[in-house]
């Protein structure tokens, strides 16, 4: 999880773009989960909390557990722009959680979906500040992130 693999000028566009959504995580969470469930209804079914089952996206997103979720998620984006200059950090961390995520079924194919859905929650609430060049470091920063929570998936090979 090489932080090289960032220009300076591409780590400056993710602080600078993070830093106008960092006053309301919440609610740019909502529009990212919002849309991921657009595009998958399938994921719904990993969202219960004592073991109860959301009828629907809309009763999930209001659900004060699921909302607790979207902010661990906000948490953990705001981490890794916290750390552009030193991703390997939270290699670890990350990997863990791509544990914790394969034992309550996600695919590691449901990644796309998620990136996707991270990239229109950012387009939304970013308007015309969503520039090519924006998209583009934040699909280098996600990519490297998913990289790593990965790494949960996978049975450690010798030089890992």
């Amino acid at each position: 999880m090489a932080s090289g693999m960032l220009s300076g000028a591409q780590r400056a566009l993710i602080r600078e773009s993070w830093r106008r959504l960092s006053g309301s995580p919440v609610q740019h969470g909502l529009v990212l989960f919002s849309r991921l469930f657009d595009l998958d209804p399938d994921l719904l079914p990993l969202f219960q909390y004592n073991c109860k089952q959301f009828a629907s996206p809309q009763e999930c997103l209001s659900a004060p557990e699921f909302l607790d979720h979207v902010r661990k998620v906000m948490l953990v984006i705001d981490a890794a722009v916290s750390h552009l200059e030193n991703l390997p950090c939270l290699e670890e961390y990350l990997c863990n959680l791509g544990k914790k995520h394969q034992a309550i079924g996600v695919k590691v194919e449901s990644f796309s979906t998620v990136g996707e859905s991270l990239l229109y929650m950012l387009e939304k609430c970013l308007g015309a500040a969503f520039s090519p060049d924006v998209r583009e470091a934040w699909t280098k920063l996600y990519g490297a992130v998913v990289k790593a929570m990965r790494r949960g998936w996978e049975p450690l090979t010798e030089g890992d």
